[in-house]
């Protein structure tokens, strides 16, 4: 089987890959990424000179490029994580979510018609959504609600999936959608609240904490993600929606504050700031019909999930350092200078 991964040198994307090539190194990896600011060919250094793998430089909106990608490898398999991803950055810069989370992805799909597939997976996120209130924690995400979403990056990740299903019930497109719940673990941006948080606290900087800290995620590690997907490609229905989440849900501060006690920092380094336009109370999914629909089940709950993140951090220092000394640390000054 061929699988073309898109974003595969983004974060997800990365550790997709490496459980593919684990999981089924028959299986030939095409892994396409345009390189933007989170995408890092370093990521995929252990993979790059296998067999069964082939990396491409790639817009998802470079029509002519991605044909030419179809063209030359025929991929059986789609799976698209190839998107702008930072509410932060959305707020910013609403135009480039938009150009590839959305024109993007029907890019792929009319690829997809033109070239014939026998899957085109769409991931995406449980912040399509909307959110849900803080006092009401018997609320869950089921794949059936109304799509509410309330960030331009949420917004141009829910116009992608109603595009999804649309071309699935016009054209016939066999595609299935994945939303996740916020995912953390190993060759994860540091622009994120967990990386960004480790990599603060062992350099003693003040870490900045939206609001009052109260807003709450429901964590799922990347790995178990993976796992899901993989399992949704094999055995998931043509045209169904699955949540992926595994009821590790945590405030904000719980988690900046499980962080300093692991690194044995003083809780002195938070520093509240002016919080997020519109930034979503709770995010929480429930996950039954993966569970009993395809037997998927989390392999780590948060407590030993962040465990292994944090010490991933601490054996990896080179990797995230290289990219915190670059672009990243422009890009910090800009959205927190009035803030910190």
């Amino acid at each position: 089987m061929k699988i073309l991964v898109t974003g595969a040198a983004g974060f997800i994307g990365s550790n997709f890959v490496f459980h593919m090539r684990k999981a089924h190194p028959e299986y030939d990896i095409i892994a396409l990424d345009s390189l933007t600011y989170a995408g890092n060919l370093e990521t995929l250094a252990p993979v790059m000179e296998e067999d069964h793998f082939t990396f491409v430089r790639c817009d998802i909106t470079d029509r002519e490029g991605v044909r030419k990608v179809f063209e030359e490898h025929h991929p059986d398999v789609v799976v698209n994580f190839a998107a702008e991803s930072h509410v932060d950055r959305s707020i910013e810069d609403p135009g480039v979510f938009l150009r590839t989370n959305i024109l993007g992805t029907q890019v792929l799909m009319d690829a997809c018609r033109e070239f014939g597939i026998q899957r085109f997976h769409q991931v995406g996120t449980d912040e399509v959504y909307g959110d849900l209130p803080l006092d009401r924690p018997d609320l869950f995400f089921t794949e059936d609600l109304p799509l509410q979403a309330s960030s331009p990056y949420s917004a141009s990740k829910a116009s992608a999936d109603l595009l999804a299903m649309a071309y699935h019930r016009t054209y016939g497109l066999p595609v299935t959608i994945s939303r996740c719940s916020n995912n953390y673990g190993p060759y994860q941006f540091p622009e994120k609240l967990i990386p960004l948080m480790i990599s603060r606290a062992l350099a003693d900087e003040e870490l900045p904490v939206y609001g009052n800290g109260e807003n709450v995620r429901d964590w799922l590690h990347v790995s178990d993600h993976c796992e899901a997907i993989d399992l949704i490609i094999h055995k998931g229905k043509v045209g169904e929606v699955y949540n992926i989440g595994g009821h590790n849900e945590r405030t904000n501060l719980q988690v900046v504050q499980t962080i300093l006690k692991a690194l044995d920092k003083p809780e002195s380094l938070i520093k509240y700031v002016k919080d997020r336009p519109g930034h979503d109370r709770r995010y929480a999914i429930d996950p039954t019909k993966i569970e009993t629909e395809l037997g998927w089940k989390p392999k780590y709950n948060f407590d030993t999930g962040i465990a292994q993140t944090i010490q991933w951090y601490l054996d990896n220092e080179d990797w995230w350092k290289h990219i915190i000394s670059g672009e990243y640390q422009n890009y910090f000054a800009e959205m927190y200078k009035d803030r910190l």
